[in-house]
Order: C-alpha cells, then sequence, then structure tokens
C-alpha cells in the first residue's frame, strides 16, 4: 500500500479513505496536525498508487491494512477511517487488536443503501455506475441533487475524476457482502463516531447501529457538514481526531526515527 506521511511526533494516527477515494481525503488534515503527532495517510488496495489486492476479498485487503500499518514502526495507532474506510478499521481492529489504540469513524456506512446496490450487478447496474461516476456530467449531475447533503463548496463526486472504476466496483461489492455490523460486537479499542449534521440519512442510522453494537462508542456531530466533514469541518474534526485528552489515555507509542525505506513510503512536510 502506497503511504504518505505528515508530520513527526510520537502519537500515531493511519487514515483510511473512503469509496472512491484516496489518500488526498486526509489532505485537508494536514495543516491541523499537532507536533505530538504524525499522521499515515495511505491509498486502500487498487486505489490511488496502491496495486490492486491479490485476491478481491476482506481478508487480502485488511492484511495489506494491518501489513502497512506494521511498516512504520508503531506499537499503537489510532485508526481514522473515513466513509467505508471506517469499516475496515474495525476489521483491522479485529485482526490485529493489539496494534488499535482508538478507532475514529467518520460519516460511516454500516450497510450499503438501496440506491448503491443498483450499481452492484452486471448489465444495467454497470451501466448506471457508468454513468454517475465514470463520465464527468454523470459526477456533475450527481454532484448537484446532491447539494442537501454538502456544503456549497463540496463535490462530492470529484474524486471519482481519478478512481479506478473497476476497483470501485470491487468494493461496492465486497460492501454488499459483508456480514450486517453485529460482526464488531467483539472489537474492544475506544471508538468515536463523528457524522455532518446534514450527511445522508443513511450515514444517521448507521451510526445509532453501530452505537448499539460498540456500546462503549461515542457519537460526535459537526455543525454545519455535510458527508464531507474532512473537508467542510476541517478544523471541528481535527480537534476532535487529536483531541489531547484523548491521546493521554492511549498506551505509549513508540515510533522508529527512520520510517522503513521502501519505494511507497513518502514523508509529507507539515503545511502551514
Amino acid at each position: 500500500m502506497y503511504v504518505e506521511r505528515y508530520g513527526t511526533g510520537p502519537a500515531t494516527y493511519f487514515g483510511l479513505h473512503g469509496w472512491g477515494g484516496d489518500r488526498r481525503t486526509f489532505a485537508p488534515l494536514a495543516a491541523h496536525i499537532p507536533a505530538h503527532a504524525t499522521f499515515y495517510s495511505a491509498d486502500l488496495p487498487g486505489c490511488g498508487h496502491s496495486p490492486a489486492p491479490h485476491e478481491w476479498s476482506v481478508a487480502a485487503i485488511v492484511e495489506e491494512i494491518i501489513a502497512a500499518i506494521v511498516n512504520t514502526g508503531a506499537t499503537q495507532t489510532t485508526l481514522v477511517g473515513n466513509c467505508g474506510g471506517g469499516i475496515f478499521a474495525l476489521f483491522a481492529a479485529q485482526r490485529a487488536p493489539q496494534l488499535i489504540a482508538r478507532i475514529i469513524m467518520i460519516d460511516p456506512f454500516a450497510y450499503l443503501p438501496r440506491y448503491f446496490k443498483l450499481f452492484v450487478s452486471e448489465g444495467f447496474g454497470r451501466r448506471a455506475y457508468d454513468a454517475t461516476f465514470a463520465n464527468a456530467f454523470g459526477r456533475w449531475l450527481t454532484n448537484q441533487a446532491l447539494r442537501g447533503r454538502r456544503t456549497d463548496e463540496t463535490d462530492l463526486t470529484a474524486s471519482f475524476g481519478a478512481t479506478d472504476h473497476e476497483a470501485a466496483r470491487h468494493y461496492l461489492k465486497l460492501f454488499a457482502a459483508m456480514d450486517a455490523v453485529e460482526q464488531f460486537s467483539n472489537v474492544r479499542a475506544p471508538v468515536a463516531l463523528v457524522y455532518g449534521e446534514r450527511t445522508f440519512g443513511a450515514v444517521k442510522r448507521s451510526v445509532t447501529r453501530l452505537q448499539s453494537v460498540l456500546q462503549h462508542a461515542h457519537v460526535e456531530t459537526l455543525k454545519g457538514a455535510g458527508h464531507v466533514p474532512l473537508a467542510e469541518a476541517t478544523e471541528q474534526l481535527s480537534r476532535i481526531i487529536f483531541a489531547p485528552a484523548a491521546d493521554a489515555e492511549l498506551k505509549p507509542t513508540a515510533v522508529r526515527a527512520t520510517a522503513p525505506a521502501e519505494e511507497h513510503m513518502t514523508t509529507v512536510g507539515k503545511r502551514g
């Protein structure tokens, strides 16, 4: 997995983007990363600069996520999952609980809404997907139709201009086939469920459902934000992610002074 690094502090955070996105989803956080933090932003397998997984399965993707976390050298990390990335954060916490100190799920879906299931099938589903996400006019029209779920400055479909559409459809199929979120009842890491007050109804229902399963989770609402809080409520969100009180509750995190010398690990300096 291709990973970019922001900051050099001892507290480690690892970002998992959502459907149709890539590591740049977390770029708005760069100017808000405090001195005590290092934030790693990854391209999930098949997205951005990361090659496709050896097979399109949840297990294969989670295996790569855990390997990328281990590669940072951190003994523990806070996983920050945006949209569908939050579900992969829960899978990673199940698979390697010793590595995960905390999970922050941003505007998560706990299930695949019916309007997304439309795009999963071959034939009509593929044509519908292409008409909606694989051409510029379809993306513009979709973004206009969803203006009630975003701020005026936000484009909900812009990332699809650069996405691998076959990979995007593979992820949709994986989400459609996943078991119910009750499978995560054994996750013990602290969880924050964060959503925009103007987001989709399916996200709000998902937060309620996740909270019923992860009873130790707490919920935060981002005022004025829609489905893209990282761009629409960056300062609010950064205070939640990098809260000193939350970090104080974590076990000490050790990070190697020098990141492993692998070609897909890129160090990015803090902006601002």
